[in-house]
């Protein structure tokens, strides 16, 4: 039994929603920031290449180009298209931010509450409970 088949995709679920968590506090951050403009991620898309990726790019040496430690390449990054621009450019929907946030954070949940129970049930099987 190999432990990333009983985690599934939930190890890399919840690296993608960290981020995620920081873009859109990053966001709400710079929400008065003239010209900031709202980033943030397509989250079922950055997973499914996740888990077709299984490789990732190494820095052997220090001379080499560094890669991006993350699971999003800066690359990968939507701006969001604004409801209402305001005039100072910035692109920051509070409103919008707070809800996508609060909605990364109960799925983050989510993912730590179905990993707490699968350890908690091969802990069980080690003991013989």
């Amino acid at each position: 039994m190999k432990l990333d088949q009983v985690f599934g995709i939930h190890e890399q679920a919840l690296q993608l929603r960290a981020r995620r968590a920081e873009l859109l506090a990053g966001n709400l951050a710079n929400a008065d920031t003239p010209g900031y403009k709202a980033r943030d991620i397509d989250f079922q898309k950055a997973l499914r290449q996740e888990m077709g990726q299984p490789v990732k790019m190494a820095v052997t040496h220090e001379r080499h180009v560094q890669v991006d430690n993350g699971f999003i390449s800066p690359a990968e990054l939507l701006y969001r298209v604004p409801s209402q621009p305001s005039l100072d450019g910035n692109t920051v929907d509070s409103q919008l931010e707070y809800a996508a946030f609060s909605s990364n954070a109960l799925e983050y949940q989510a993912s730590l509450r179905f990993l707490t129970g699968k350890i908690d049930s091969l802990k069980s099987a080690i003991r013989g409970d």
